[in-house]
């Protein structure tokens, strides 16, 4: 291995401005506020990370709709039951609201018996048939009760209720998922109102979560990583990063471990690359082993006794071992136990396979730790927000993923490849959901009210970067930028780039020629190709009802928003920022370093065009902090063998060329040629004859 310690791709420091958990005289918080001035709307969506509040602020909102705006009941579903917690009675009064929130025993279906039902539970309808015949206001229950409740009821049934989706990423447009097109029906009828919230409001697959005809229909709010984190009062940074190994898992976790911060451990799925051949519960007593001597279990909690070898004793909780249902459930209720949500003693360790993510509950986290890869992005980022709770004394809080480095075969370092990638898209991803937003607009467009910038203030002709405080928003100006026509193309720009980021970071094709064949390994392939080429071939799947000029424009706007994050934190952060963070300076750059690294970036270039922009490699930056965490003889290996993978120019990249090529010659008056000593000239060219040829042969083959 070339480093011992986990490697940061990510390194957040926070303002502490205090903003994000300071209630307003109704005993909002800032999140909650801002959602709540949009109470009166029908449908309504709620974009907001772990631990902001979402479930208060549906409370807020789910009371004045009852009380004010005639809507007759209120229907909220959780995906599984111990999220049902979350919308336990709430003394909302004593902090300065005008009602309380109180859910009848009989009606918060999650706290009935039974485990989460996959299948239908007669009892679970009828008592949702019952509760809506009755004159009672809230129900809680799980998305599974709630689909089977409107198969057999009906969505007419529901008319005049609110209905308030948590999780609201488990939805899709799929027609293979229920909820997705009950959902669907009920926007169509139009006598619901609708709340959908989420953490992680994205899927990162062709499948978007609503139809962009019902999507419009949604008046969206959105609290971003960068305000939640940075309004806290304890946290000082976040680092994300991986830590690659080899051999077994259990072998190399004591470098990652560290038994005096609070950590959750989700070791790998049993059928995973990086699972040991030891049984599941195994591992777990291998991980105790590691850590000190096993001195039986507390008879209250259930939890481990771990001797360590400075004497001190630490408690840990086994959510893996599910063969003894009593002392699981004990295990469980002991961590759910209210009376000990404010001790930080009460548990220090928790190992977990499949439970700990979504909704989980533990503010004293300072370390989520992931053993092996994860398909989902949503997942990880779940993962990783039971890490950034804010709580007195937590001043750093880290998600590691440990990931197998490949070994020696060239079949293994294939297998592997996928593993490294997911590892890198989840981190490229999270550092542009903990950035500030970014606003675009073409040159000389003018200042917007509200942004700094900079002492001498907006500049005509000149380029000009503002910057919200109160927003965490920066607006840009671009040379050759275009804007967007449509309404929904306006909206995607607005709130959903990084819908089209999570599908561009997560093409393999496009990370694996990004990465490792690239200029900066003095590879061939082109930034454009990955800019232009690639990114405008996911915006076009993604958006097929966008004209053109609106696809353009999309497809700028998240390459810029995409390149910016990266050459910013580049400037602000040096070459060496990583390894400063990895050994725990948290002190080592100030929180305003990514703000002066965008402002430096624009003031080194100057003129800031969407031509320079797109001539980025978006992976550039991940490659340097992969160096420093893999194996110098494995990244060269896995260089080999996706060099080997290069191919002629297939149909559709030769057709988007050639498109390309012809706005080349319109900007400047002649084809590109095949000659040129410009790279991207060169290509052009190359895919103009490529798409010559494929015609000739068609015209051959009739």
């Amino acid at each position: 291995m070339t480093t011992s310690k986990p490697i940061p791709a990510v390194s957040f420091q926070t303002a502490r401005t205090g903003a994000s958990a300071k209630p307003n005289e109704m005993g909002m918080r800032q999140m909650q506020e801002r959602a709540y001035a949009k109470r009166g709307e029908q449908y309504l969506l709620i974009k907001s990370p772990p631990a902001s509040g979402k479930s208060r602020a549906l409370m807020f909102i789910a009371l004045d709709k009852l009380h004010n705006q005639g809507v007759k009941q209120a229907v909220i579903v959780v995906p599984e039951k111990s999220i049902g917690g979350s919308f336990a009675d709430e003394p909302l009064s004593k902090y300065g609201f005008w009602a309380d929130w109180t859910v009848k025993p009989q009606w918060n279906l999650c706290n009935a018996p039974g485990p989460d039902e996959e299948r239908v539970d007669p009892s679970k309808v009828r008592a949702i048939g019952q509760f809506l015949a009755s004159d009672d206001k809230v129900l809680v229950c799980t998305h599974a009760s709630f689909r089977f409740a409107v198969e057999q009821l009906g969505i007419e049934a529901f008319d005049n209720r609110l209905i308030a989706v948590d999780e609201f990423h488990h939805v899709s447009a799929s027609a293979d998922n229920k909820l997705g097109s009950q959902l669907g029906d009920f926007i169509h009828r139009d006598k619901v109102h609708l709340v959908a919230m989420t953490g992680s409001y994205f899927r990162g697959d062709a499948v978007p979560v609503l139809m962009p005809e019902d999507e419009a229909k949604f008046e969206t709010v959105t609290y971003t990583y960068y305000e939640q984190l940075n309004g806290y009062e304890h946290l000082k940074s976040l680092n994300i990063g991986y830590f690659f190994y080899s051999g077994s898992y259990l072998d190399a976790i004591n470098k990652v471990l560290d038994p005096s911060r609070k950590t959750i451990v989700h070791i790998p799925n049993v059928n995973s690359r990086e699972s040991s051949p030891h049984h599941k519960i195994t591992e777990v007593e291998h991980i105790m082993e590691h850590l000190g001597v096993w001195k039986g279990a507390d008879p209250v909690t259930g939890f481990h006794l771990v001797e360590l070898p400075d004497r001190r004793t630490i408690k840990i909780a086994d959510l893996v071992d599910d063969s003894d249902q009593v002392k699981r459930s004990k295990v469980l209720a002991a961590l759910k136990d209210p009376a000990h949500k404010n001790d930080r003693d009460h548990v220090d360790i928790i190992i977990a396979l499949g439970m700990a993510k979504e909704g989980f509950d533990w503010i004293w986290c300072e370390h989520a730790l992931t053993v092996g890869y994860r398909s989902s992005l949503t997942e990880i980022i779940q993962i990783i927000g039971r890490a950034t709770r804010d709580a007195p004394g937590k001043e750093v809080a880290s998600f590691t993923n440990l990931i197998a480095e490949p070994d020696a075969s060239e079949a293994a370092v294939v297998d592997a490849i996928n593993d490294t990638l997911k590892a890198i898209a989840a981190s490229l991803l999270m550092e542009q959901v903990l950035a500030p937003r970014f606003k675009f607009t073409p040159k000389n467009n003018g200042p917007i009210a509200d942004f700094d910038y900079g002492p001498a203030g907006y500049q005509e002709g000149e380029t000009n970067v503002g910057f919200s405080e109160e927003r965490g928003q920066f607006h840009f100006e671009i040379k050759g930028l275009v804007t967007p026509t449509s309404p929904e193309a306006t909206r995607i720009c607005a709130e959903d780039l990084n819908e089209v980021i999570t599908a561009f970071v997560q093409d393999k094709s496009a990370l694996e020629r990004g990465l490792f064949d690239g200029a900066h390994v003095g590879g061939e392939t082109l930034a454009e190709e990955l800019t232009q080429l690639k990114m405008g071939k996911i915006v076009r799947d993604r958006y097929p009802e966008l004209s053109g000029e609106d696809q353009e424009a999309v497809r700028q706007h998240a390459v810029a928003a995409l390149n910016l994050t990266q050459k910013a934190k580049q400037l602000a952060a040096g070459s060496d920022a990583g390894a400063d963070a990895a050994e725990g300076d948290v002190e080592a750059r100030s929180n305003t370093a990514l703000i002066e690294g965008v402002r430096r970036f624009a003031i080194e270039v100057k003129d800031l065009d969407i031509d320079l922009i797109d001539r980025i490699n978006p992976f550039e930056a991940a490659y340097s902090v992969l160096a420093k965490a893999m194996n110098e003889g494995t990244l060269k290996q896995v260089a080999a063998v996706i060099g080997k993978r290069k191919v002629s120019i297939p149909y559709e990249e030769a057709r988007d060329l050639a498109v390309r090529a012809l706005q080349w010659k319109k900007e400047r008056g002649r084809a590109p040629e095949i000659t040129s000593q410009d790279p991207w000239e060169k290509r052009l060219a190359e895919g103009v004859a490529a798409l010559a040829k494929y015609r000739a042969q068609q015209a051959a083959n009739g």
